[in-house]
């Protein structure tokens, strides 16, 4: 099995379970509260797309239905990118969290829709420090927070560098979420995503 085969510690095929993407707006807030960290404006979701079935359907279906704005104004791009573990993440833009998840959500939908629902596999929330001023317990890097889909839980990991990770502030993330958000429990599924592709967000869609 491969990296997120073994996340979903799984082999049989599963459904994703979706809703408990509405509670990140709540904890959003006491990110922001607790440690001085906002949105990145950045999401992205994994899944793996079935042998043999093209992309590029998909992908005009999601451009139509994540449309906003006036009716003349031209549709989101769809930015997609392949990793090496030969999974694909579709990328996500929205100034405030309610609409990242508004609009991850839709990607999860339009997959499911798709008959793509068990190639779910994570989807990925980037937060980034803000206003720090009254905040005792301020955090000064990026951190992203990770929901499984599969179980419907999330978990932080905070990358420091090349394979690197700040373990110490995952669980002090851990302790101000626990109430808003159904944090997973088993630690050793709290995998690494070395390699986001979060920050290149904002460039051209890729096929690779």
């Amino acid at each position: 099995m491969g990296l997120f085969d073994t996340i979903l510690g799984r082999t049989k095929p599963v459904r994703a379970n979706l809703d408990a993407l509405f509670a990140l707006p709540t904890a959003a807030v006491t990110l922001q509260t607790c440690a001085g960290l906002v949105t990145s404006g950045h999401a992205g979701v994994c899944f793996k797309p079935p042998a043999g079935q093209p992309f590029e359907e998909v992908q005009k279906e999601l451009e139509q239905v994540l449309r906003t704005g006036d009716s003349g104004s031209p549709a989101p791009a769809v930015r997609h990118v392949g990793d090496k573990f030969g999974y694909r993440w579709i990328l996500v833009d929205a100034s405030g969290m309610d609409d990242l998840v508004t609009r991850v959500h839709v990607v999860h939908s339009s997959l499911e829709d798709a008959g793509w629902s068990t190639q779910l596999l994570c989807s990925v929330f980037g937060f980034t420090p803000g206003d720090t001023t009254d905040v005792s317990d301020a955090v000064s890097r990026p951190l992203y927070i990770v929901y499984l889909a599969k179980r419907g839980t999330f978990y932080p990991f905070a990358p420091t560098g090349a394979e690197q990770r700040d373990s110490e502030l995952e669980l002090r993330i851990k302790s101000f979420l626990g109430s808003d958000l159904p944090v997973e429990t088993d630690l050793t599924r709290w995998f690494p995503l070395w390699d986001l592709p979060l920050s290149s967000s904002s460039g051209p869609s890729q096929t690779a």
